[in-house]
């Protein structure tokens, strides 16, 4: 970061959920609801309550030869996309 640039806060909301898959479903759902808002999206991650320091990524985020970023699920078995099918 540098001086020009704002500095970011980040808010940590612990929410829980009964398993990694609904902890990312829950986790995809909420970025994507609050994208009006300044939520980076890309760098939403889950983690265990006990231990924080491993997190999960919730979206793939691989840059695409457009040079968008793929918007699917982390770890999807189809290709990448720039945005989610309807």
């Amino acid at each position: 970061m540098t001086a020009d640039e704002p500095t970011r806060y980040v808010i940590h909301l612990p929410i829980s959920a009964p398993d990694l898959p609904r902890a990312r479903i829950l986790a995809r759902t909420a970025a994507r609801s609050l994208s009006f808002l300044a939520v980076d999206a890309r760098e939403t991650t889950v983690s265990e309550e006990d231990n924080q320091g491993v997190h999960h990524r919730v979206f793939c985020d691989r840059l695409l030869d457009d040079g968008r970023r793929c918007v699917l699920r982390a770890e999807h078995e189809t290709p990448c996309a720039p945005r989610v099918p309807r």
